[in-house]
């Protein structure tokens, strides 16, 4: 009796041991997925080719088996300090000359990409957005920029997107801003900046690098 007792007990033992060891397998196995899922991606969807004129052309969406994936740069990747991202000069220049052809002020066009990129001209958003301006592929086709990771074209391209949400919303500098960000059907139908989050922390954001760049 007393031996069958002790088998019985051991086997009880046995059992809660393996469910106590699922469970903690289980448990870990979910960890692992959260985990992944939280990672961001090093690239984000962004396919391209070269045409026959040597012309690169950029692609969340490809058309044809002639587009091959691009591994960019995650904009969270090699971010500069807060002190190097602030006193970056790397392109002043080109952001001098965006200035005067478009007639939008250099502050206003270095606190974008510093809000944008953070001078990272190879970035990449998981969104698809590309180089210092973070331009989608649908406006690099439309502004006919033919390497958005080149700095004097995205820059260029960036302003000159820009002044057209300046000018379309009077001059009103966070509405531009918003539809810089949120595209202007956004602003147009909310009548003032959408209430998306990520849209009102990047206004604020912009504004605040721009006013420190205006000292």
């Amino acid at each position: 009796m007393l031996n069958f007792e002790c088998r019985l007990l051991n086997t009880v033992t046995c059992n809660l041991n393996f469910i106590i060891m699922q469970k903690v397998i289980a448990s870990f196995l979910s960890f692992i997925v959260v985990m992944l899922s939280i990672v961001e991606p090093l690239h984000a969807g962004i396919y391209f080719y070269t045409d026959k004129n040597g012309v690169r052309h950029f692609t969340n969406v490809p058309t044809s088996s002639n587009y091959k994936p691009y591994i960019g740069e995650s904009r969270s990747r090699r971010r500069p300090t807060a002190w190097r991202a602030y006193n970056n000069k790397k392109y002043d220049n080109i952001i001098t000359m965006a200035s005067q052809n478009y007639g939008v002020s250099f502050p206003l066009i270095k606190a974008i990409i510093r809000a944008e990129s953070g001078f990272n001209h190879r970035a990449v958003s998981k969104k698809g957005a590309l180089g210092l301006m973070q331009l989608m592929p649908e406006n690099v086709r439309l502004l006919r920029i033919s390497d958005p990771f080149d700095p004097w074209e995205n820059i260029m391209g960036g302003t000159q997107f820009f002044k057209k949400q300046l000018r379309y919303f009077n001059g009103k500098v966070k509405l531009a801003l918003a539809a810089y960000n949120a595209g202007p059907n956004a602003v147009d139908h909310y009548k003032g900046i959408p209430p998306y989050t990520e849209t009102r922390n990047y206004v604020k954001k912009v504004i605040r690098f721009y006013r420190a760049y205006k000292k």
